[in-house]
């Protein structure tokens, strides 16, 4: 998930050092994802966490600096409260993943979905037929009502999109 706010306005208030209950959660290693995220980490001094899979894309944007901890599937992150776990959802990048919280019935859904079909497939390491398998697999079987907070643009639900996944299908995007 990107940051709430530019570093540089998330400076003051600071918590102190190691205060933090949940670390930034990245959703996938695309630079436009990933860009303010060491800064970020430096300047809140939290861990930065990020599925294994994707390292090769963080390693073009860092190449000095790993990543402090791994994403895989099922691992859960709770802060004030709320849960969020984590569902491995590769086709947008081979290390995608979704944060979804039951409590909240809210998906974070980073590039794997957004309002009016599937995240693009034309980067590198991308692929149309997994990211359609793993929003069937993984995204459509949550509740209709879950609200899904995209990584660009508005959000949507799970019963909005569903119905439109044969659609996405015929057109190859």
């Amino acid at each position: 998930m990107r940051p709430p706010c530019p570093p540089a306005r998330c400076r003051e208030p600071r918590p102190p050092a190691g205060s933090w209950t949940a670390p930034p959660l990245l959703t996938h290693g695309h630079d436009d994802h990933i860009r303010a995220a060491a800064q970020f980490s430096d300047e809140v001094d939290a861990p930065l966490f990020l599925n294994p899979e994707d390292q090769m894309l963080w390693d073009a944007v860092y190449p000095e600096r790993d990543i402090d901890a791994e994403i895989h599937e099922g691992d859960s992150f709770t802060a004030a409260g709320i849960t969020l776990t984590a569902l491995h959802t590769p086709g947008h990048s081979p290390g995608s993943t979704c944060f979804y919280s039951e409590d909240l019935g809210v998906l974070f859904s980073g590039d794997t979905l957004f309002n009016g079909g599937p995240g693009a497939t034309g980067r590198s390491y991308s692929s149309f037929e997994t990211i359609i398998d793993s929003i069937r697999s993984k995204l459509l079987t949550l509740p209709a009502e879950t609200v899904v907070n995209t990584g660009h643009g508005a959000a949507t639900t799970i019963g909005d999109e569903a119905p439109n996944l044969d659609e996405w299908i015929a057109r190859g995007h």
